[in-house]
């Protein structure tokens, strides 16, 4: 059978199999989830053990264990040897917890139940438009998580996760000024803020985003004392003055276009006229090539009104926020930044 990742060559055979593979994403997809929860990565971090021996130590029925982690070797996800031990891939090893570039709260989050079912009601999406979630829920997003604490920080804690790779890849690609003051509009946790004073020993920041996420922020610690401040605020409402760089990192992907609007205005209201903003998303290429970023745009699809966007569509919209687009600049990780200036 043809790897999911692989086009099939043509043939009736591997063509069937290709496609009945796809349609059972979902199960690799619970494998993943099961395999985070019981820690497998966790417990193979000191090196192989049989499923037998893992069954032991997670209280798992070691024949079934042995099958959905046969199952992930295929993809990637460990490593099973002549000996019917398994080991850990680079894949895996971010699967374990507490490690700085973990992906298990990412894992938790993405194949979570209520997330989960919101994709089963993608065919109801595509027939009416709008988020499937709110169809599902009876609310958007983000009010759901305002209302339900727990799963909240089920939200904040995933995000910052699939963020951390992202963060340090934007540091590193983008020219931070070497003095001045950064503005993470909508900035979560602040990551990305972090990873940018960190390279940039004379840079300021303002960390701004709603109260939960600021909360539980990742600017302490003496390297950065007295380099940053949060605010708390909507911004769609205003967003704090005096920046030197503005940041919106996987905001504007959130929204349809008109909010999208809105926000850019906002912030340009902020800005002075010259000052930059960068745009940390998904800029989609053209073509039939696989692409985080097509993944992602049905994600969001799924989960609210918003989109993955080609360069072309944030020129656009740019400009109708009083930007002018200068370039588009690649990370080593999925998204680009989007760098305009305000005119």
């Amino acid at each position: 059978m043809a790897p999911a990742s692989t086009p099939p060559n043509g043939a009736p055979g591997d063509i069937a199999a290709h496609l009945m593979e796809q349609a059972m994403g979902h199960l690799f997809s619970a494998a993943l989830r099961t395999a985070a929860q019981y820690r497998i990565a966790d417990h193979l971090a000191g090196g192989p053990r049989t499923a037998e021996q893992l069954a032991v130590t997670t209280d798992t029925h070691a024949p079934h264990l042995r099958r959905v982690l046969r199952y992930l070797a295929t993809r990637g996800i460990f490593r099973e040897d002549a000996s019917g031990a398994f080991h850990l891939t680079p894949a895996a090893r971010v699967l374990r917890t507490g490690i700085p570039d973990s992906l298990h709260p990412a894992v938790m989050l993405i194949t979570d139940e209520l997330f989960r079912r919101t994709a089963e009601g993608m065919p109801e999406a595509v027939r009416e438009g709008g988020a499937a979630f709110e169809r599902l829920v009876g609310a958007p997003l983000f009010a759901h998580l305002a209302a339900d604490p727990q799963r909240r920080a089920l939200f904040d804690t995933g995000m910052a996760s699939l963020s951390g790779p992202v963060d340090e890849a934007v540091a590193a690609a983008y020219p931070f000024p070497q003095t001045g003051t950064v503005v993470d509009v909508g900035g979560g946790r602040g990551g990305l803020l972090r990873a940018a004073l960190r390279r940039h020993p004379q840079l300021t920041g303002v960390l701004f985003d709603q109260p939960p996420p600021l909360a539980r922020h990742l600017l302490d610690g003496d390297e950065l004392k007295g380099r940053w401040r949060t605010e708390e605020g909507d911004f769609f409402v205003s967003v704090p003055g005096g920046g030197d760089v503005y940041v919106l990192k996987h905001v504007l992907h959130d929204w349809p276009d008109a909010d999208c609007r809105r926000i850019l205005r906002t912030c340009h209201g902020a800005m002075a006229r010259g000052s930059r903003l960068l745009i940390v998303d998904c800029v989609l290429p053209p073509g039939n090539a696989p692409h985080f970023g097509k993944t992602m745009d049905v994600a969001m699809m799924a989960l609210l009104d918003g989109r993955e966007r080609t360069a072309e569509e944030f020129a656009t919209l740019l400009s109708d926020g009083g930007f002018r687009l200068t370039r588009v600049l690649p990370t080593a990780a999925f998204p680009s930044i989007v760098e305009a200036v305000a005119e």
